[in-house]
């Protein structure tokens, strides 16, 4: 890994943990305005302060994000459909002039293993790989999971090992049982993601455990900035990523922080 890359790669990362704390807001590029990003520019403002790294849409990023920001961005590269339409449908539809452009960290691109576009999504993959090579991009796979699949040990293996044999520098999947597996099998860096929204307390374990397994971090939208306090959940989070708190102090500070103030 060249010197340009391997500096985009440690922007993201805090100096102390060497883990990262990735703000997903990008979800609005397959779901349109869901709960807690019908404002963006509300979210972002809110909880980026928090944040290593900022995961978001061109769109986002040109149009809600302060050009001040100190935050590395990583930049999302892959679309073509919504919720409405056959999800794994997607092509890239950035070009790596684009990202070099708007000054991001790194790209990332889903994949979807075993989908009915797995071919093509694989393709997106590779190709931007040999593109971002040439200029020392970063390139996240996300392992999106099509919805006849088990998010289990040995799905999330294969998705994952998959994404680093094309290329992929990091990659972005979610949490199961036995999750220490995945990362054995796995040789880049694992970020979990963190899904659906569920209990503060849940997410909390899920990313404790996560770490414990040997993720170097998470990139996780909807249990922020859906949560009941939004800027008490990140910090909360930053305390198990970077500080090794435990879940139940974790959410002691979660409760402690706790100001009311929900996004819409």
């Amino acid at each position: 890994m060249d010197w340009g890359k391997l500096n985009r790669m440690s922007s993201i990362l805090n100096s102390k943990s060497g883990n990262t704390v990735m703000l997903a807001i990008d979800h609005g590029y397959f779901q349109g305005p869901t709960t807690g990003l019908k404002n963006p520019e509300e979210t972002v403002k809110m909880l980026l302060p928090y944040a290593d790294c900022l995961f978001a849409t061109r769109g986002i990023l040109r149009n809600v994000v302060d050009a001040n920001t100190r935050v590395p961005v990583f930049l999302r590269v892959s679309g073509g459909t919504s919720i409405l339409g056959e999800l794994s449908n997607e092509d890239i539809h950035v070009s790596i002039k684009e990202v070099l452009r708007l000054n991001a960290a790194g790209a990332g691109i889903s994949i979807f293993v075993g989908a009915q576009n797995e071919d093509r999504t694989l393709g997106n993959l590779s190709r931007f790989v040999n593109e971002a090579q040439e200029y020392g991009i970063p390139v996240l796979a996300i392992t999106a999971v099509g919805r006849e699949m088990n998010r289990d040990a040995r799905y999330l293996g294969l998705a994952c090992r998959i994404a680093a044999e094309l290329g992929a520098d990091m990659v972005k999947t979610y949490y199961c049982d036995d999750f220490e597996s995945v990362v054995k099998s796995c040789p880049i860096p694992i970020v979990i993601a963190g899904g659906k929204k569920i209990p503060e307390r849940d997410a909390l374990e899920m990313s404790r455990n996560a770490i414990d397994a040997g993720a170097i971090g998470v990139d996780m939208g909807r249990n922020i900035f859906q949560s009941e306090s939004p800027t008490a959940m990140i910090q909360a989070v930053r305390a198990i990523v970077h500080e090794g708190a435990a879940v139940e102090e974790a959410y002691d500070l979660y409760n402690k922080l706790h100001d009311g103030k929900k996004l819409d």
